[in-house]
């Protein structure tokens, strides 16, 4: 008997991006993690890209063989991934024909969602890409390590006549087929002006964190975990009034691992009545490398040139630090994993400035500009709805009202 849902995992690489190339594909039962077929190639000389596409490529056409009706297609390839759900652009011309061979085989399953998994989550099919590409360099082959049989977390069903990874996948192909590149996330998702139900997409309340120290001297504060102060204690407790108000139903409080993000989001739990609060390290705040602890006054005046190189590209990072391309790569990742594991529900997230202000630019397809043209309060609010689709809304930007009287 055809089994209805299966999962993909694959993987590809190179020995010196182009050089030797292969990849590997593993196709799983989603309930017991039993492997049901395996892909590996070498491939010649190619890029890590190609050869990624190419085991992406084979596993599904595993799937298809095996007779699969839906797919969970899951990659540490997050270049794949977001090519393939229409969220980035497919510039290289040579990735374009194997994103429209790959959409045409998508278009075989009643549905098909991607997942970016870490690499430690895709050891089997990294196992079998690296044993090709040993092969593909002229080296004798080695046996990957074969995993046991694990449990793999069933795929999500996708409601509607059109499954959003189908849909995807069309736009993928289409852009592949024509050259097309514009857009990015919310620049794809579809335009309209039809209100839609907002009990199908998910919630996100942005927090800001209360003020610190650091907040009030104007001091650059990433990783060091400075506390709340007592007036960023008073605002955590009024911006949980607040978001209860908002939200009398929250499905999770997600908060960055900081002190002074945690305190204010167990501030928020407790006026929602006791929501857990989940640690995510992908929301952690910009490192700011050697700037960490100064003002911005010291900082122009020790680094001028580094801090208008850092000021011309979100791709610079500050001396030591981490560049907000960066950033705004680990918190996508972060809220795409929430809209994913909460669909339809509200989730709180408690940050920092630069994520917030990554996250609002995105939603609002905006310039690398807007992120000097906005400014976010501490313990200010946002809120943002995500629809399975793609389509997002923003709802508010940096309100403040509760925090008249936190003094």
């Amino acid at each position: 008997m055809a089994p209805r849902v299966v999962v993909v995992e694959a993987d590809g690489g190179s020995r010196g991006n182009p050089g030797p190339a292969g990849y590997g594909a593993v196709v799983r039962d989603p309930d017991t993690g039993e492997v049901l077929a395996e892909r590996s190639e070498s491939i010649g000389v190619a890029t890590n890209n190609v050869a990624e596409y190419r085991g992406l490529i084979a596993g599904l056409a595993a799937a298809a063989e095996l007779g699969a009706a839906e797919v969970e297609a899951r990659m540490d390839s997050k270049l794949v991934v977001e090519q393939m759900c229409g969220r980035w652009q497919i510039k290289h011309p040579g990735l374009r024909p194997l994103a429209a061979q790959a959409a045409g085989l998508v278009e075989r399953f009643a549905a098909v969602r991607f997942s970016w998994i870490p690499r430690e989550r895709n050891r089997h099919a990294d196992a079998l890409a690296n044993a090709a590409m040993d092969a593909a360099a002229g080296a004798a082959p080695v046996a990957p390590a074969v995993e046991p049989p694990r449990v793999v977390e069933p795929p999500r069903e996708l409601a509607g006549p059109e499954p959003a990874g189908r849909q995807q996948a069309r736009e993928a192909a289409a852009r592949a087929a024509s050259g097309r590149t514009t857009g990015t996330d919310p620049a794809t998702a579809p335009a309209s002006w039809e209100p839609r139900p907002s009990f199908t997409a998910t919630r996100l309340i942005l927090v800001r964190h209360g003020e610190t120290e650091y907040t009030e001297q104007r001091r650059y504060s990433g990783r060091g975990d400075v506390p709340l102060s007592d007036r960023g204690r008073a605002q955590a407790r009024a911006t949980g009034a607040r978001v209860a108000e908002l939200a009398p139903r929250v499905a999770a409080v997600v908060s960055s691992p900081l002190s002074r993000c945690t305190a204010t989001a167990e501030a928020i739990a407790a006026a929602l009545g006791g929501v857990p609060v989940r640690r995510a390290d992908d929301l952690i705040e910009c490192d700011f490398g050697a700037w960490e602890g100064r003002t911005f006054a010291e900082v122009r005046e020790g680094w001028p040139g580094e801090m208008d190189a850092w000021l011309a590209s979100t791709r610079v990072a500050p001396p030591d630090g981490e560049s907000f391309a960066a950033v705004a790569e680990r918190t996508r990742r972060e809220l795409d994993a929430l809209v994913e594991a909460y669909p339809g529900e509200t989730v709180v997230v408690v940050s920092h400035v630069s994520p917030i202000k990554l996250a609002l630019r995105d939603a609002l397809a905006a310039g690398d500009a807007f992120l000097h043209r906005l400014f976010l309060d501490a313990a200010g609010i946002s809120v943002l709805d995500r629809w399975p689709d793609g389509g997002i809304a923003v709802r508010t930007v940096n309100d403040t009202a509760h925090l008249a009287g936190a003094d």
